[in-house]
């Protein structure tokens, strides 16, 4: 079964400095429908201006992804991490006990665009932890390549859950991916077309995925499968 949300129906915010679209129930944006999907709980897409961002802030109990899409992102956090992270990029960010953080861009002139995915971890109180890497276009042309599981694998950023994120730009091409017996997906389109076991889906869609033996992505953008256990 698919079932495909638009890019229209979800959560919108206008704060000047950031706009914000939210996949999930987020922040002032409550639907008791879209309280996240398995362990999925928010993708959040931000475009924040030239020389803004948010300041110091706590998390905890949460992985936290970051995956830019356009321009460059500043972090600076209490592990003592201070970083960029550009088109390419994976950030991951275990948030556990608690950690402050904040995000900036350090473009005087350009917006920075990016997705901030939340997955709930597999247990409470875990300890917090970073990591970043880099994923070349060329890794994931055409198509699906791991950009974060729970063991790292495959040069992939680790995360603690079971679940698996996939990364793939699609340039008039096909892929497939096969969930094991009892797992669900869902699927964000980041940019683009990209038509899902034959549904066409375009920028900023999402899709609920279960019991589909294989899932196909055909079209040209590009999209972020999660692989989630039911």
């Amino acid at each position: 079964m698919i079932v495909v949300r638009k890019s229209g129906e979800r959560g919108h915010a206008m704060h000047g400095w950031l706009e914000s679209y939210h996949s999930f129930s987020f922040a002032d944006y409550f639907d008791p429908e879209q309280m996240g999907y398995g362990d999925l709980r928010v993708i959040n897409d931000d475009r924040v201006a030239p020389g803004q961002g948010f300041g110091t802030h706590p998390h905890n109990n949460m992985e936290i992804i970051s995956y830019v899409l356009e321009g460059e992102l500043a972090h600076q956090d209490s592990m003592g991490n201070a970083s960029t992270i550009r088109r390419g990029d994976v950030q991951r960010m275990s948030a556990g006990t608690g950690v402050l953080h904040s995000e900036f861009n350090p473009s005087s002139t350009d917006p920075v665009h990016f997705l901030q995915i939340w997955i709930l971890p597999e247990a409470k109180g875990l300890a917090p932890g970073y990591e970043q890497k880099h994923f070349p276009i060329e890794e994931k042309l055409n198509r699906l390549r791991l950009v974060a599981s729970r063991t790292g694998r495959d040069g992939s950023v680790s995360i603690n859950q079971d679940a698996d994120v996939y990364a793939a730009l699609l340039d008039k091409a096909a892929v497939t991916h096969e969930s094991g017996i009892g797992r669900m997906a869902y699927l964000h389109v980041a940019q683009g077309n990209i038509s899902l076991n034959g549904i066409a889906m375009s920028t900023g869609d999402g899709a609920r995925i279960s019991g589909e033996d294989e899932i196909r992505l055909e079209g040209s953008g590009e999209a972020l499968l999660f692989d989630l256990k039911g």
